[in-house]
């Protein structure tokens, strides 16, 4: 399996000439955020079969990226979420859509996705009347991984997700508060732990970062991903962790 990590939530899983992509951000900007570090993801990277959504907000559900992948692909995303692609991107994307909640499971050529739980807010932004449960995804192939989405640490982990092979895991941010609903450094390598992976990539940190405001906090932008490393190794030595950087491919053999 090779694994690329475009920045942010955004990586392509590509096992055996199956491509997913997850939570695409493939714009320079997104709102009020700047890509700080790392290019603009080449156009080959919304080459996919599938795309996988983990939840509404627009970190992660960016609608103008959606028209930027492949235009046979499908969309697996949260029950509710099909309603806000069609009203904004138009019916044909909202038809590509395959609803999910935790549980449930999508065939995509030959590997099979799992929706997972995550403990996140589900709303698009705190405002919205529009929710969906925020997910994560299982891909149960050779090797097997856990797209996390966003996620604190919940009760279920282990038993709900795990064991797999590799666990893409949010270790921080893209501004100055991490929130609830987030893991940060620590709490990342705990859930890898959990849910018994034996090598992981952290993501979800060091890409965005609000517009003029690069001396605001900066201990959250870069470092997360350097203490991750350090928490893993003291928690589980076993565990491999790349430390990627945006646009960088790694590989991962099945055990």
């Amino acid at each position: 399996m090779k694994l690329s990590w475009w920045g942010h939530a955004t990586t392509t899983i590509d096992v055996d000439g199956t491509r997913l992509l997850t939570d695409p951000v493939l714009t320079y900007r997104l709102a009020h955020l700047r890509r700080r570090r790392g290019p603009v993801p080449v156009p080959a990277a919304g080459h996919c079969d599938a795309v996988l959504i983990s939840h509404l907000h627009s970190d992660h559900l960016h609608l103008p990226s959606l028209r930027l992948v492949s235009p046979k692909a499908t969309f697996v995303v949260p029950r509710g979420a099909a309603r806000l692609i069609s009203q904004v991107c138009g019916p044909s994307y909202g038809e590509r859509c395959v609803e999910v909640t935790a549980g449930e499971k999508v065939r995509i050529n030959d590997l099979d996705i799992t929706a997972v739980p995550a403990h996140h807010d589900g709303r698009r932004h705190p405002w919205a009347a529009l929710r969906a449960p925020a997910l994560g995804y299982r891909v149960d192939g050779s090797p097997s991984v856990w797209f996390a989405g966003d996620t604190d640490l919940f009760e279920e982990l282990n038993s709900q997700i795990g064991p797999v092979d590799l666990a893409l895991v949010p270790v921080g941010g893209w501004g100055p508060n991490l929130g609830p609903g987030h893991l940060d450094p620590v709490r990342a390598a705990e859930a890898v732990q959990r849910v018994g992976a034996r090598a992981a990539v952290p993501i979800h940190f060091g890409t965005f970062w609000p517009v003029g405001c690069d001396w605001l906090r900066p201990e959250l932008f870069l470092p997360p991903g350097e203490r991750f490393v350090t928490a893993m190794a003291e928690l589980d030595p076993q565990v491999r962790v790349d430390l990627l950087e945006p646009g960088d491919t790694t590989e991962v053999l099945h055990a």
